[in-house]
């Protein structure tokens, strides 16, 4: 029968309580003195300390009676001094009690031997600290320096769910069940712990080096609310995994990053009114109907973008399926949706890529060489023609030069503003407002940039082409792109010339969370992204494209011979508008539904709801109230009541990036991504966020997305910057490539926290390399 619970002390007496007790893992010998003992006796302490070691090599660590506590860990706040010989123990001694400032006489010193043939080390957790719900998480790192986890370096990380019934990998088992003893030991109080494996001959030992309570900033969510949750994520996935009448490929697999890539535009954990926004004005039906429109197959009424408990997913199936051609033979097909499906499952880094490195969704110069691969996987030769001819037909319809679809998408954005302005001119009132404004942002906002975007994405696919196909250098495409006009560099170089109205009127309605109704507009808090003191400075010219008379013969000559209607000048000038456009109408839908959530915001507070409860409601309430006679403080009240129930249920919830299975809920490892390096340059600066716009100018700025509202940025002469999500066709990979910026655009959460938190970079994008400098 299990002892009563023992409880935590200092570093060392935590250790010196397991010893004897502890059976899944080795506690090294424990020497402990304290500052008391070490000022009244140095030479006895030495003594005491080589006749308990002898003349191994130690590691002096400190043991503050201020770390480790309930309340504050102060982990790392205080020096430990490793691989000790006898004759540097006073000294060593010293060093770590001076780290201590003002020492109590109690607070102690812990000293033991060095451990040897460190193979693995780390740092694991019974709870997650940003959830605080009961996940095993487990970071490690492979090889000798235990301090490399410790010390915020990454590593790799493992994370379980309490009730997990999952094959857990090597040695991370044996973490995890260490994890479970310390829990049922200390009685069930939320543990942090650090542990070493070592090779002793044949056998890998593991050793405990630290407990201490874990510091959750809210109470931990006990083990069956967890299970609870994630056996009904469980259930709804399997379900969404098996074979649909409607729907080709045998399973579907989720992620945060494919196709219309929730986690870049609205976040991993967006509040209800910004996720029901983006449902409402993409993810549910425009963005089907878009892709019918340009001649891909008819997938109406299919939502792209499940969500459980809060957290959206893209249903990668579903979007595979969207992007194969009308006209396309079904068998062909089907085989083709799931060759994309199996090989996403076999690089899961390739999630943010998706359309440049798995599927096939548009004619390119260098299609037939790309499309080679397919033998592999058992599709004949006149089956990959067929595919080709089928993408070569849709393709012209976009591309052409007189009737392409992109031509009437671009027409409905004057068709968005004119209405716009009709309507503030009116006297409709607030509701009949917002109700118009996001149904015009759908039929003349959304569903032409989802048309222009898909032009854009062609434009890119043909450009990186040229490239492979031997007609473009990399420079080549790089100018091409600096070259190319947005509204994004509009924006830069009009805040350089306008004065502070004239830029507010026209680009007030933008906000870095386009979605966010607690994201500030530019024109709400001017001063919090724009220094309008700083002296105007225009950017450094841009070197221009130009193209060599053989180029464009080369061009032409391709043109005609893969069967592409466009000339070379009209090819050209399709890439150029659009790449264009996409962020044109990207401005324009955005105003639309931003004028929305300022109204939002003043029916709100007319019923007592400021922004931040108006950021739980969802956006049907606002419907039901321009329809419905009822009572508006109630309707409103109910929603964000529920929405706040749904996101606390989110905030509780850790799932993978990719879910290909539906057990992948309860246990995954966190994988590192391969991020997207923007142009060819390398940078060398400080890091910073973007809170503070006094000390962007020169630095690198890390942000949490690619999020068009961020464009503010770039009136700041930043060095660099980097993202946690966001694809190689996103808007700040087009705005960086644009500008000639060193960035990197899609990090993943690993990398991104790590690069994030250190002190200053060097990125190298010709290298696709980001190394810590401090």
């Amino acid at each position: 029968m299990r002892q009563m619970a023992i409880g935590f002390s200092t570093k060392a007496g935590t250790l010196q309580s397991l010893q004897g007790i502890l059976s899944a893992a080795v506690i090294a010998d424990v020497c402990c003195i304290n500052v008391s003992q070490w000022n009244s006796g140095k030479h006895a302490v030495i003594d005491r300390v080589n006749s308990q070691f002898g003349s191994q090599r130690l590691i002096v660590r400190s043991s503050c009676l201020r770390e480790d506590g309930a309340h504050a860990s102060n982990a790392g706040a205080y020096l430990s001094v490793a691989n000790v010989s006898e004759d540097q123990l006073p000294e060593a001694i010293d060093r770590v009690i001076a780290s201590y400032g003002e020492a109590d006489p109690s607070d102690e010193v812990l000293i033991q031997p060095m451990l040897r043939n460190v193979i693995l080390s780390g740092v694991a957790f019974s709870h997650d600290p940003n959830t605080c719900a009961p996940y095993r998480v487990v970071n490690w790192n492979e090889g000798a320096d235990t301090a490399v986890v410790t010390g915020g370096s990454g590593g790799l990380v493992w994370q379980q769910a309490a009730a997990a019934q999952v094959e857990v990998p090597g040695p991370i088992a044996r973490v995890v069940l260490l994890l479970e003893e310390l829990l049922e030991l200390f009685g069930h109080v939320p543990v942090d712990c650090e542990f070493a494996f070592t090779r002793e001959g044949d056998e890998e030992l593991l050793w405990l080096l630290q407990a201490r309570p874990l510091v959750l900033h809210e109470s931990a969510e006990d083990d069956a609310a967890q299970s609870k949750r994630l056996t009904q994520i469980e259930k709804q996935i399997a379900r969404g995994m098996q074979p649909h009448p409607f729907l080709m490929g045998r399973r579907t697999v989720y992620g945060v990053m494919p196709d219309w890539n929730p986690a870049e535009i609205v976040g991993i954990r967006p509040k209800p009114l910004a996720l029901s926004l983006y449902r409402d004005l993409v993810t549910d039906a425009i963005w089907a109907y878009q892709r019918h429109n340009y001649g891909y197959r008819n997938l109406r009424s299919f939502p792209l973008m499940p969500h459980f408990f809060g957290q959206p997913y893209i249903d990668v199936r579903l979007s595979f399926n969207s992007f194969i051609p009308a006209d396309l033979d079904v068998g062909v097909a089907g085989r083709l949706v799931d060759y994309y499906i199996d090989r996403l499952l076999a690089e899961p880094t390739l999630h943010d890529k998706v359309e440049f490195e798995i599927v096939y969704s548009c004619y390119t110069l260098d299609l037939p060489s790309r499309l080679e691969v397919l033998s592999e996987a058992g599709f004949g030769r006149d089956e990959r023609l067929a595919i080709a001819d089928s993408l070569r037909r849709l393709t012209n319809r976009i591309v052409h030069p007189d009737n392409g679809l992109w031509r009437s998408d671009a027409d409905k954005l004057n068709t968005l503003q004119q209405r716009r302005e009709q309507l503030f001119a009116s006297n409709a009132d607030t509701l009949e407002r917002i109700y118009w404004l996001l149904e015009d942002a759908k039929r003349y906002g959304t569903l032409p940039f989802a048309g222009l975007a898909r032009a854009g994405f062609v434009a890119i696919q043909l450009l990186k082409s040229l490239v492979a196909v031997g007609v473009f250098s990399q420079s080549d495409y790089d100018r091409f792109l600096a070259g190319v006009s947005t509204v994004s560099g509009q924006l830069a170089t009009d805040r350089s010339a306008m004065d502070k109205s004239t830029f507010l009127a026209r680009y007030g309605h933008l906000r870095p969370g386009t979605y966010d109704i607690q994201s500030p507009r530019y024109d709400e808090q001017p001063d919090l992204y724009f220094d309008w003191n700083a002296p105007r400075t225009a950017h450094a010219d841009v070197e221009p494209f130009t193209l060599s008379l053989g180029q464009m013969r080369d061009i032409a000559g391709l043109l005609r011979e893969h069967g592409l209607e466009p000339d070379a000048v009209e090819l050209l000038n399709f890439m150029q508008s659009g790449i264009e456009l996409r962020e044109l109408a990207k401005f324009h839908f955005t105003r639309n539904l931003s004028d929305a959530l300022s109204l939002i915001t003043k029916v709100g507070a007319d019923y007592g709801f400021d922004r931040s409860e108006l950021a739980f409601c969802d956006i049907t309430v606002f419907r039901e109230l321009h329809v419905a006679a009822s009572n508006p403080t109630e309707l409103l009240r109910r929603s964000i009541d529920q929405g706040k129930m749904l996101f606390a249920e989110s905030q509780r919830l850790s799932l993978p990036p990719l879910i290909a299975k539906p057990e992948d809920v309860w246990a995954f490892e966190w994988p590192e991504t391969s991020p997207n390096f923007i142009t060819q340059r390398d940078v060398t600066a400080h890091v910073v966020g973007s809170d503070d716009h006094r000390a962007l100018a020169g630095a690198i700025v890390c942000i949490p997305s690619a999020d068009p509202g961020f464009d503010w940025l770039f009136s700041h002469p930043i060095a660099g910057l980097i993202t946690a999500w966001g694809g190689a066709n996103s808007h700040m990979a087009i705005r960086a490539g644009e500008l000639g910026l060193p960035a990197v655009i899609g990090a993943g959460e690993l990398l991104y926290k790590k690069w994030s938190s250190a002190s200053r970079l060097h990125i190298d994008c010709a290298a696709r390399r980001v190394e810590v400098l401090s």
